[in-house]
């Protein structure tokens, strides 16, 4: 992993200053899910290598499912890849891309633990509490974890706020086992 990092920076990097001066961030963001999903996805790896694509046959592959036209930046982009071998990178470039743009607009990922799914009206009313509490604009994305049984944890890179009735059973039975 480390070492795919240090090859994805440079690309991610590049990417990243092409986006910012084409006021693009978003729409770089959404290509580079794609890609980064069909790369992560085990059936489509699979169905690759089994057709047995080659590095153009793959970056035409790519190419076309993310709308790539002859001679865009998303195209050469896709034929650097292949040029270099990099596709396995693509996640990682990815990750490393959203990083920098979180950087830029002052956003952070936020993982929201819930026992059951929020409604939008509940997000409305969550999401500024945890900005405020964590000091910053946040991207929530929700995980199920019926194991909380009721309540919310949300993390925040390495901070955590755990509001769930599990931690609240935990605390109590710690208290009183002393």
């Amino acid at each position: 992993m480390a070492e795919s990092l240090t090859i994805a920076r440079p690309y991610a990097e590049a990417l990243f200053r092409i986006a910012q001066e084409e006021g693009a961030l978003p729409l770089w963001s959404e290509r580079l899910e794609l890609l980064a999903g069909v790369m992560q996805n085990p059936e489509l790896r699979d169905l690759i290598a089994q057709a047995g694509f080659g590095r153009s046959q793959l970056a035409e592959l790519l190419g076309q499912a993310a709308q790539a036209k002859a001679g865009d930046t998303l195209a050469n982009f896709i034929a650097l890849l292949a040029e270099n071998n990099r596709f396995a990178c693509l996640p990682e470039i990815a990750l490393l891309f959203e990083k920098l743009r979180q950087g830029v607009e002052g956003v952070r990922e936020a993982e929201i633990h819930s026992p059951f799914p929020l409604s939008e009206a509940q997000m409305q009313q969550l999401i500024p509490q945890l900005e405020a509490h964590f000091e910053t604009r946040l991207r929530p994305h929700v995980v199920i974890a019926p194991e909380l049984i009721g309540g919310v944890k949300a993390v925040v890179g390495d901070r955590v706020l755990d509001l769930s009735i599990r931690a609240k059973l935990d605390a109590m039975a710690t208290a009183l086992n002393h």
